[in-house]
């Protein structure tokens, strides 16, 4: 009889020279307020490192500070010493070291110069990253809507006045606005002077530019074209909310370094206009007062539309001989008519739970399945497997989660599988759980015994199809990869970083 495996394999911390290595950019102007720059590792194991960071360059214009590590730092000259010890982390970033920075008064525009991180292992491999440190002209701007309350149908397009002002001594020139929000707000057009977040993202995120001259005193608002459209198979009744928030060249370069959802629709239609409704040196900007910067909006969905999922897979019956590795694929189907896992207030949010018998072992599991207790992603070995991801699902879309099983004792069985709901209702809860027979025999048993056509999630005892066991039969497409999304922002300081809305 074979054993099941249960153990999850040790990784090493990876060598200095692996990491990937990550600090933004900022641009401070005299005056302002200071801003950080955050040193981290992109990677998912952990390890003990020496961190440098080298403030020579930008001394004669910028005070740095490390003022965010758990760990204070030692400092001697310009630099500025740092140690990064083994602790748990998030499992996706080792956050390293972070330094305020702040300009000089005697700064001047244009000043400019970079930090140097020095990353070191204990073996004494190292590797390097540099940010920038730029001196900019301090503005003001700041946004006349401070709070929209918005009321709006499935369907419907709602106009949204948004208008910015100059309350510094200095004329702007250029400004960026950019959007992030909920479902529900879906923009009613895609203008050519905007970049947009992919269509089907589950949040949306636009960023529009304008080449106005605002005065001091002076403010302009969007033209009257301007407008979100409510998607028509968004959950309902619902509510979003979504930020409007403006920025000068430099902040906006200095702040998509660090935004996680990469824009890149250049939208097609006309020109996004800019319009004066009031009065009316080219160095790099930087807004000194970034508190009256955005426009919060919070929107209210009527109607009454939900969903329903099923569960689905390929065939119901998995067999093989003892010793065998069969694949297992569980998941659901959207059959609408509403989306499902829209952000919104009363969306649909499925999980997927999968109980395993004894004499079977799960011997490759996705990322995107935990397993029960101990919470680790991936984890071979476990009896009891919790599956989910943040992904938007339109009417007749899928998700599914592949597993690997090995069969380690001859007999039949039955693996549970159930769904479960983080937020919502499912319309028919009929067919949200199911069982699966598995059977592993000595000689291999039959290749098919149940002949089902693996529309599992419409059989009538509600049981859920999974892929077949033996080599002959074939394997469906692998579990939906992790949606990066969206949309808040993020800075990781030694816990995952996230965005919020």
């Amino acid at each position: 009889m074979l054993l099941a495996a249960s153990a999850i394999p040790a990784f090493a911390a990876p060598a200095a020279e692996d990491l990937d290595l990550y600090a933004k950019d900022v641009v401070v102007a005299p005056g302002g307020p200071g801003k950080y720059t955050e040193l981290f590792a992109r990677t998912r194991e952990r390890g003990d490192y020496t961190v440098k960071v080298d403030r020579s360059k930008v001394a004669g214009f910028a005070d740095v500070w490390n003022d965010r590590s758990a760990e204070p730092c030692t400092e001697s000259g310009a630099i500025l010493t740092c140690k990064v010890l083994d602790k748990e982390n998030d499992g996706t970033y080792i956050n390293m070291v972070a330094v305020s920075v702040r300009a000089k008064n005697n700064a001047t525009p244009d000043q400019q110069g970079e930090l140097k991180f020095t990353v070191t292992d204990a073996e004494g491999g190292s590797a390097t990253y540099h940010s920038t440190v730029s001196i900019g002209e301090g503005v003001d701007l700041a946004a006349i809507e401070q709070g929209l309350q918005l009321t709006g149908v499935l369907g419907g397009t709602l106009d949204v006045p948004l208008t910015v002002a100059n309350r510094g001594e200095k004329a702007v020139h250029s400004v960026v606005l950019f959007f992030q929000g909920g479902y529900g707000f879906g923009p009613s057009k895609r203008y050519k002077n905007c970049e947009y977040s992919p269509a089907d993202a589950f949040r949306h995120a636009f960023a529009c530019r304008f080449p106005n001259t605002i005065e001091p005193g002076g403010a302009a608002r969007l033209d009257s074209s301007f407008g979100f459209t409510v998607p028509a198979d968004d959950p309902a009744p619902n509510g979003h909310t979504g930020s409007a928030r403006w920025y000068t060249p430099a902040d906006w370069e200095e702040f998509q370094s660090a935004l996680p959802v990469r824009l890149g629709q250049q939208g097609t239609e006309a020109e996004l206009r800019l319009e004066p409704v009031g009065p009316q040196s080219r160095s790099r900007q930087t807004d000194v007062n970034n508190q009256n910067l955005s426009t919060v909006m919070r929107l209210q969905v009527s109607g009454d539309q939900g969903a329903e999922v099923a569960a689905l897979g390929t065939p119901a019956t998995a067999t093989g001989k003892v010793g065998a590795t069969v694949p297992l694929k569980v998941g659901y189907v959207n059959n609408g008519p509403a989306s499902v896992e829209v952000d919104g207030a009363k969306d649909l949010r499925a999980r997927t739970v999968l109980s395993l018998p004894s004499g079977v072992t799960a011997v490759r599991v996705p990322m995107t399945c935990s397993s029960y207790g101990d919470w680790v992603p991936g984890k071979p070995g476990a009896k009891k497997y919790r599956c989910g991801e943040h992904k938007r699902l339109a009417q007749g879309e899928k998700i599914e989660y592949e597993f690997e099983l090995r069969l380690d004792e001859a007999g039949t069985r039955a693996a549970q599988v159930r769904l479960t709901f983080d937020t919502g209702v499912d319309l028919n809860p009929a067919n949200d759980s199911a069982t699966i027979t598995i059977i592993a025999s000595a000689d291999g048993g039959s290749e098919n015994p149940g002949g089902d056509d693996g529309q599992g999630g419409g059989d009538t005892d509600g049981s859920l199809p999974i892929t077949g066991a033996k080599a002959g039969l074939t394997a469906g497409i692998g579990g939906v990869l992790l949606a990066a999304g969206a949309v808040g922002f993020v800075v990781a300081r030694r816990r995952k970083t996230r965005f919020v809305a």
